[in-house]
């Protein structure tokens, strides 16, 4: 653990509210326990300091400050790797063929996001129905992978992962869609909604977004001019948020 000392009062998360990848790195630091500032910027209009250390002008970032030299890192399973490598209380398993299987899980993650992306940016309903129908399908693999020798509320059965840190922002995004309608995309999944629940009462992901993080959410979805969105105004004044 060379360096943790140095680093643990130094590491800044530069942030957007709505990014699921930044909630997956703030829950990593809130799961082992380290103190970190968070700096979010508007990425419609990025500051100069940022683009200068964000080879990709994508969020998450982390600074780091070790031995008075500051450090960017940026793509967040790179981050989550660095955290593992460097900070106590690792949330990998420790063997390194179930730690191969979890890193495969989170890149499905990452592909369960991209289907979520497209589904709220169908611009059409036989287009939204066609994204739905293939984001039920990959919840079905996940079931069944669930359902695999699994004894506990987490992915791997008892201990907290980081393929748990990386499925907690994934589900925040069907709060939003429940309000807006029954799309049945987790029906008849007992084990994904039990882990479902099990996340969402989890504090290190309820804290991983701001509190007015469903207004947000409802605002950026609504502005998509996609088919959801219709279907959000449409629903508006039974969805109306406090």
């Amino acid at each position: 653990m060379s360096g943790e000392n140095e680093m643990t009062d130094k590491l800044a998360l530069v942030s957007h509210p709505l990014c699921p990848y930044v909630q997956r790195a703030a829950i990593s630091l809130a799961e082992k326990d380290v103190p970190f500032e968070r700096l979010a910027i508007d990425l419609a209009n990025k500051p100069a300091w940022f683009k200068a250390i964000s080879p990709l002008g994508k969020v998450p970032l982390l600074r780091v400050q070790q031995n008075g030299e500051a450090t960017a890192i940026f793509e967040s399973v790179v981050i989550l790797e660095f955290l593992e490598e460097t900070l106590a209380n690792p949330l990998h398993p420790a063997d390194p063929l179930a730690r191969a299987r979890h890193r495969a899980w989170i890149e499905f993650g990452s592909a369960i996001l991209n289907a979520i992306g497209r589904l709220y940016s169908a611009p059409t309903e036989v287009a939204f129905l066609a994204e739905s129908e293939g984001l039920s399908a990959m919840f079905d693999r996940l079931e069944i992978e669930l359902t695999a020798g699994r004894a506990g509320p987490w992915f791997a059965g008892e201990r907290f992962s980081l393929v748990d840190a990386v499925y907690g922002p994934i589900f925040r995004y069907f709060d939003a869609f429940d309000r807006i309608g029954e799309f049945g995309i987790l029906s008849g999944k007992p084990r994904v909604e039990a882990w479902r629940k099990g996340l969402h009462e989890r504090k290190s992901v309820k804290n991983a977004v701001a509190p007015d993080y469903p207004q947000r959410l409802h605002a950026f979805l609504q502005a998509k001019g996609s088919h959801l969105s219709k279907l959000t105004r449409r629903n508006e004044a039974a969805t109306a948020l406090p």
